[in-house]
Order: structure tokens, then sequence, then C-alpha cells
């Protein structure tokens, strides 16, 4: 059986220049899925403001981001499609595709279709479900495809925040820091508007379960939900006592969104006396400028502005070894 292997991530601007960083926004933003406004509203909002001001001072923080090499999303990615493909063997074809600009599903998603598999397996790079990031990729995929006259076997891998590799694999990672040489662990997740987990339930709103203490049959989708058990799970293997870490959402546009804020947290963790802190990102499989740049440089200046030294980051699981056995993993059991 021939089968294909698609990866997603959710993508970066094809160079640090205004006009692609703004080329980026403007698909990112206008996915309905991410700003999950009224059609009239959203263009409004995105196209005549929120682009046009954003992007110059995006396009600086992604020049700092940038190396010789070009993204790192896209190193990171392709490195782990290069590696992917070497376990699967030659029964499987694994693809790289890009949620936004390049390499994009469209495109992708041809090649695919000319090469007639049997079976294609999407797997979206996002560990806990969200409808903005994996919910926008499986439904672009599900859009291109349906198009096609000959549609093969699809699976989806909607989400592996509990995949005991994948949860091996951010032990493996933050294993090289010992949390106790620092005052606290902060484990950051992108934030995402209260209104979006909320829409996961057919009656009342996510702050109406007990979401951040268990998974249950009406929350395993819901976003908060599985940071948090993720978040357990990651801080049982590791031995940190519940009172020494914090669960947080980083990335905010406004107060409606995940609480509570990691920026909040850094000062509220500076103003107790804390030196040291030492941050997880576990929605985030490649360092990109999330991490990279939000959180070991931004965080690191709001750290010290307030009294702090020391902002370590905990690298994203990039192409670590037991990343690619729990990619491995997923699709073979698929």
């Amino acid at each position: 059986m021939k089968t294909t292997v698609l990866l997603v991530n959710r993508g970066t601007p094809d160079s640090p220049s205004v006009a692609d960083v703004r080329s980026y926004l403007r698909q990112f933003l206008n996915d309905p899925r991410v700003v999950d406004l009224p059609w009239l509203v959203r263009k409004i909002l995105v196209n005549l403001i929120i682009v046009p001001f954003r992007a110059p001072k995006s396009a600086e923080i992604y020049q700092k981001l940038w190396t010789e090499q070009g993204s790192p999303i896209i190193l990171h990615g392709e490195r782990v499609h290069e590696l992917l493909q070497e376990r699967l063997g030659s029964d499987f074809t694994v693809e790289l595709a890009m949620r936004y600009k390049n390499p994009s599903l469209p495109d992708v998603l041809e090649r695919v279709r000319q090469s007639n598999p049997d079976r294609i397996i999407v797997l979206p790079l996002f560990p806990q479900y969200a409808s903005a990031s994996t919910g926008s990729a499986l439904q672009e995929v599900m859009d291109i495809i349906r198009n096609w006259w000959v549609i093969p076997n699809v699976d989806f891998i909607s989400q592996y925040w509990e995949h005991p590799g994948f949860i091996k694999a951010l032990i493996e990672r933050g294993k090289q820091y010992d949390w106790r040489d620092y005052d606290h662990v902060l484990f950051s997740y992108h934030g995402l508007p209260e209104r979006q987990v909320d829409k996961v339930y057919d009656k009342g709103m996510c702050r109406d379960r007990d979401c951040e203490h268990e998974i249950t049959e009406e929350n395993k989708y819901c976003y908060k939900a599985t940071c948090y058990a993720t978040t357990r799970l990651l801080a049982g293997g590791l031995g940190i006592p519940e009172e020494n870490y914090t669960v947080c959402f980083q990335s905010r546009l406004d107060k409606r969104w995940l609480e509570p804020f990691a920026d909040k947290m850094v000062i509220e963790q500076a103003k107790k006396g804390a030196k040291k802190l030492l941050v997880f990102s576990p929605s985030f499989v490649a360092d990109c400028l999330e991490t990279t740049i939000e959180i070991a440089d931004e965080y690191q200046e709001l750290f010290e502005e307030h009294g702090g030294e020391k902002v370590q980051l905990v690298e994203s699981l990039n192409d670590h070894p037991a990343w690619i056995d729990a990619l491995e993993d997923l699709v073979r059991h698929k």
C-alpha cells in the first residue's frame, strides 16, 4: 500500500521583508477560524487596521529571528521531514506543507494527487487541538481534496498531547535543565480568545467546567483542558511539584484571552523575588517567533525590568530523536 504522510505546520513569511510579512499576516488573519468574527468586521479589522500597522513592526521581529538559511520553522520542518522519511522507509512518502504561505497546501497536495496514493495521513504539528490551528489545517486539506475526482483513504490525526512518545520527547528535552536550579517553572502555551474554547461546548462555557484539573468526554477537545493535562503529564514525568509551576498563555491580543497571561506571570514571579525562571512551551514543536523571540528575548527583558535575572527557555522538540520516534509511532499506529 502506498501511503503519503502530510505534515502541516502554521507557516511563516517567505522573507522578513515588510511586503512578505504583510502578505503572510493578511492570509493568516483573514482565516475565519483564526479571527472568528463576522466577514465584514474581519475584513475591515484585518486589512485596514491590523495588517497595515502590524506588518512593519512584525518585519523587524522576523529579521531578528531569520537565519542565513531562512526561517527556523521551515528549517526544523524540513529536517523532521527528512528524518521521518528515513524512519518510515519506502512504503511511505512524507510531505511537508504550511497552512499559510509556502510550501503551500494547494501545491503540496497537488503533488500528492499526482502521485496517486492509496492512503493519506494528515498530521498537523499541533499537539493540542484548537480550531485556529489544527481545525484550520484540516479544513483546508478537506476543502482541497473534496474537489479531486479520485479521493483515496484519508486519515486525520487531530491531537496527540497524551501520546506517550510525545510526552517522553518533552521530558527528554526538559532533562537538560534541572528544574531545582530555578525559582519557578512556567508552562507557556499559545493563547486563544476565550470565545474560541467556549465554542467547543454545546451548552455553557469553558469556565463552567473543571478544565484545569481533568479531561472528560465533554472537554477532550477543549484547548485549555488539554494544555493543563499536557502539563500534568510533563510535570509528573519530571517530578515537578504542583506548587513549583504555573500554566500560562502567551501572545494575547486583548484581555478576553485565556488566562493567566504569561507576561503577567513573569512580572509576578519577579515581584515575588524570583531570580531564575525555567519556561517550557509544549504547544510549539518547533522553535519559532513565539519561543525564540517572545519568551527568550522579550520575557527576559520583562523579567529583568522587574528585578529578575534569567529566563531560560527549554528548546522546542525541533528534530530531537525522541520526537521523530513519536511521529513514527503516530503514523504506524494510525
